[in-house]
């Protein structure tokens, strides 16, 4: 392999897979969510190694090309990965190439995929606070005529909301760029996707402050109705800003 003959990704698959060192090859990134991959695109590769196995592979730690961006790591590197981190959607969509332990590989990324209950309740109590309080800042902001802040703090509620929301499934929130691709494929319970994003896209421009409120209400009744009343009960007389009106 030279920079003027870099290695593709069927040649390193080929090379991989010829090696019984490696009991796993997983693709993530818009390779794996149909149609998102574009002429541009390159191929994100983790390469999964025997725990304490010795082979010359090892070398690729770290390759990255226009074509090719490989993640070579051991098995116990590779279940723990993304577990809490950035990595959990990337891997909980992931595609496997290969999978030399009877299917061992995939269940590693089913369980990325989908939250313990405890896990679950956790991140969507603290982000369901948290949406709560950047609500609050920007309708406080909006009323006090600070209207860049505004709006920025309403920008910042629509990641915190989304990640509750998520939460409440049971699930990693994806990335922005697979936003749509996720919603389209699998819809959050109760929500009507088109009308979800087109209230999130207008939340994002503008700040409007009744869209956030009438958000809130929604977000409010389905928070409560899974058990994070107390939540929003510790808002107290604050709610009566943050409520439809």
């Amino acid at each position: 392999m030279t920079a003027q003959d870099p290695m593709t990704f069927d040649a390193f698959v080929d090379l991989a897979a010829a090696d019984p060192d490696v009991v796993g090859l997983v693709l993530k990134g818009s390779r794996a969510h149909e149609g998102m991959a574009t002429e541009r695109s390159d191929h994100d590769l983790y390469v999964v190694l025997a725990d304490g196995a010795a082979t010359d592979l090892t070398r690729f730690t770290g390759h990255r090309t226009p074509e090719l961006d490989l993640v070579v790591l051991s098995l116990g590197e590779f279940r723990a990965a993304g577990m809490p981190g950035f990595e959990r959607y990337a891997l909980a969509r992931a595609r496997i190439v290969l999978d030399r332990l009877d299917g061992a590989v995939a269940q590693i990324l089913a369980d990325k995929a989908r939250l313990d209950v405890a896990e679950a309740f956790r991140e969507a109590d603290e982000r369901l606070d948290a949406y709560a309080n950047s609500l609050y800042r920007s309708v406080k902001n909006t009323r006090d005529g600070h209207a860049l802040a505004a709006r920025l703090d309403a920008a910042d509620s629509v990641r915190f909301l989304l990640e509750s929301l998520f939460a409440l499934d049971r699930r990693p929130r994806p990335y922005n760029k697979y936003l749509e691709w996720e919603l389209a494929r699998f819809p959050l319970p109760g929500w009507d996707t088109g009308r979800l994003l087109d209230t999130l896209d207008l939340i994002s421009a503008t700040g409007d402050v009744s869209t956030q409120r009438r958000l809130f209400g929604r977000v409010e009744t389905v928070a409560r109705r899974a058990g994070h009343g107390a939540v929003l009960d510790a808002w107290g007389s604050d709610l009566r800003l943050m409520r439809p009106q």
